[in-house]
């Protein structure tokens, strides 16, 4: 396994509350979840939902970190999915506009932690068989 890269993010959630007190939380939602997410944001409750695009946002930021320079993905192209009800480990699912991207990066592997009013995460990401052999 040959590591593309390594993203870290540490996210004050006040900061998130502040931005979304100056702003319609419905746009800024829409600016930096993928369709998946947003659909899961939208029935939330208000506490709730200050800590979910939190979240997003650390892991997002960590992701771009660790995929940047090999490809620039954008907010939607990245979907963060928490532990499941079934057991499963958070995930990050990458879904690039270019088609080319997709061949750029390889399995994604992510770690979040959240306490009290911080929020960090941690992105691993495998580089490709493609990529390997340049």
């Amino acid at each position: 396994m040959t590591i593309l890269g390594i993203g870290v993010d540490l996210v004050h959630v006040p900061r998130i509350a502040a931005l979304l007190s100056r702003r319609r939380s419905e746009k800024f939602a829409s600016k930096i979840l993928s369709p998946e997410e947003y659909l899961q944001w939208l029935p939330s409750e208000p506490s709730h939902q200050i800590q979910f695009l939190a979240v997003r946002w650390c892991v997002k930021e960590a992701a771009y970190k660790a995929m940047y320079p090999t490809v620039r993905p954008t907010w939607k192209e990245i979907t963060y999915r928490g532990l499941s009800s079934l057991g499963q480990k958070p995930c990050l699912v990458y879904h690039p506009v270019l088609s080319e991207n997709r061949s750029k990066i390889g399995q994604t592997h992510v770690s979040v932690s959240h306490d009290g009013e911080y929020v960090f995460s941690t992105v691993f990401i495998e580089g490709t068989k493609i990529l390997n052999s340049r």
